[in-house]
């Protein structure tokens, strides 16, 4: 019977030199070090020779490694080299090369320009827009503004009393009755809008809503789920007053219905009819049953 074939075993050389062109080491250079840990001291001579280096490579690569103090030159005439303890070498580096970052990321942080606040990014798809929504409201650190449908906001209740139980304040403008059903805690505040909770015409989006005054997202349903989010500062400012306006239409409303039906007809018809696109009345007519 005859004897199989040894695998050969797969080295791990090439795998280490490659981790050390990672931190700046040329090939020669890797290899130089790897092959004085292996045998020390050694002269440039035995070093080429072991290594597979050619000679005049050999002195360029042990003069940078010298400079890198990799590699210690031991004694004279001729020259022999050792290998500096890796776990001497590479803390060294680390802490080199953190310190380098460091100060390279507070020598540029001056010269790049933060653009990314000024970009409208868009949404697309109901599982895209909600996986958005949920990690905006998840990121929330003390305000959040919402306007949107009851069985909209039951679909990130989970999220909206977590963040509530953490103390974010949430100031809910409601499409629908039931207010209790979103009071999470005592930081939550919810307004029926306009006093009915009847979505009136086509601006009514969706879903809106504000991040600690930083951040907003507005999303529809027509033609499909599209969500647009920002953290441009003037649009941001748009949306929370258009949340805020909500919230006093809303009080204001609860406190003075009758006066106001009396005065501009039942869900203001006279204003929005005045004000209103032929689609946006249309939409208002069949809404509130006109």
């Amino acid at each position: 019977m005859k004897k199989g074939k040894r695998k050969p075993k797969v080295s791990k050389a090439n795998d280490t030199i490659d981790e050390m062109r990672l931190l700046g080491f040329s090939d020669y250079e890797s290899r130089i070090y790897i092959q004085l840990l292996k045998s020390s001291p050694a002269t440039a001579y035995e070093i080429s020779k072991l290594a597979g280096v050619p000679r005049p490579n050999t002195y360029s690569a042990l003069n940078s490694l010298a400079e890198q103090r990799a590699v210690l030159p031991v004694s004279e005439n001729p020259v022999r080299y050792i290998a500096a303890k890796p776990d001497d070498l590479f803390p060294a580096i680390s802490r080199q090369t953190s310190l380098l970052c460091e100060n390279l990321e507070n020598e540029l942080a001056d010269l790049s320009k933060d653009e990314e606040s000024q970009y409208v990014w868009i949404a697309r798809g109901e599982s895209e827009v909600r996986q958005k929504i949920d990690e905006l409201i998840e990121s929330s650190e003390h305000t959040i503004w919402v306007k949107a449908s009851e069985e909209v906001l039951n679909q990130h209740a989970a999220k909206f009393r977590e963040v509530a139980g953490r103390g974010v304040s949430i100031h809910f403008i409601l499409f629908g009755t039931n207010a209790d059903a979103f009071r999470f805690s005592k930081n939550c505040f919810v307004y029926i809008h306009e006093g009915s909770g009847v979505r009136m015409g086509t601006a009514d989006n969706l879903f809106t809503l504000t991040i600690d005054h930083r951040e907003m997202l507005t999303a529809s349903d027509k033609d499909g789920y599209l969500a647009a989010f920002t953290q441009n500062g003037p649009v941001v400012t748009m949306a929370q007053s258009l949340l805020r306006h909500d919230y006093f239409m809303a009080e204001i409303f609860a406190k003075f219905d009758k006066q106001l039906t009396k005065e501009f007809g039942p869900h203001l018809k006279k204003l929005r009819m005045a004000t209103y696109t032929d689609e946006q009345i249309k939409t208002f007519k069949k809404r509130v049953d006109l």
